[in-house]
């Protein structure tokens, strides 16, 4: 094998290594995210429940306070009652009494009704709160868990990228600028071996004079199809497979 091939080799596992690396940093932020964004959701829910609390505490109070002004609209009948000297002005005013204990009656029935309801979203308070604890404590150990793995990944790739140039500058520029190129193109897939007569990077079938290329190992040869560059090795199969 040519000593550039042999130096190829050792940069592309160097950079596909630091690519898959980079790979995963990638997906960190987003899997950050979307725990952030679960934790975010177990909140609306509670908040939620303690609204409902609230709202139904201010329509209790809401009834209370219709029903305190229907007891002094009765103290201001019974008094008038007390005054008047007329049948009529008296019956009037009994009739208004009785309707406001009516009225108060179906208060106290709502009262009770959203007295009830209040418990039942208390209790369901209750349950969002434990829910959200815990998620929350769930949650924040794999956010933390992420932080850690994180900065281990970008210590690790601190020191693969460390003297990632040292490997690069020890092969021939000209052919350094064309592995470059085509790690940008193909990504970490560049120098490939052949197997069966096709490359190992786009699998398309080598032509005779490029297999004899190969295996003389005299220079540098590319795949006419792709550009990547290949190599062969005795333990590869040059034999077009049926």
């Amino acid at each position: 094998m040519l000593s550039v091939i042999e130096k190829l080799l050792i940069l592309q596992d160097r950079d596909r290594q630091i690519l898959k690396l980079q790979e995963e940093l990638s997906g960190i932020e987003p899997e950050r995210q979307q725990l952030q964004s679960q934790l975010a959701g177990t909140q609306k829910g509670l908040d939620a429940a303690k609204h409902k609390v609230k709202q139904l505490e201010s329509d209790r109070k809401k009834l209370e306070l219709d029903v305190e002004a229907k007891r002094l609209l009765i103290e201001k009948y019974s008094l008038q009652q007390f005054q008047t000297k007329k049948n009529e002005e008296y019956r009037a005013l009994a009739h208004e009494i009785e309707m406001c204990k009516e009225g108060i009656s179906k208060l106290e029935d709502q009262q009770l009704e959203l007295m009830e309801l209040g418990d039942a979203a208390q209790r369901e308070v209750t349950g969002q709160t434990r829910a959200f604890n815990e998620a929350k404590k769930a949650l924040e150990s794999r956010i933390g868990d992420l932080g850690e793995r994180e900065a281990g990944l970008k210590k690790e790739l601190v020191e693969l990228q460390a003297n990632r140039g040292d490997l690069a500058e020890a092969v021939e520029e000209d052919v350094r600028g064309k592995y470059e190129r085509l790690l940008k193109q193909k990504g970490s897939n560049v120098v490939v071996g052949i197997q069966h007569g096709v490359c190992g990077g786009c699998h398309m079938q080598l032509s005779r004079s490029t297999l004899v290329g190969c295996q003389a190992d005299q220079e540098i040869v590319t795949c006419i199809n792709c550009g990547r560059i290949l190599f062969y090795t005795r333990d590869m199969n040059l034999a077009v497979a049926e």
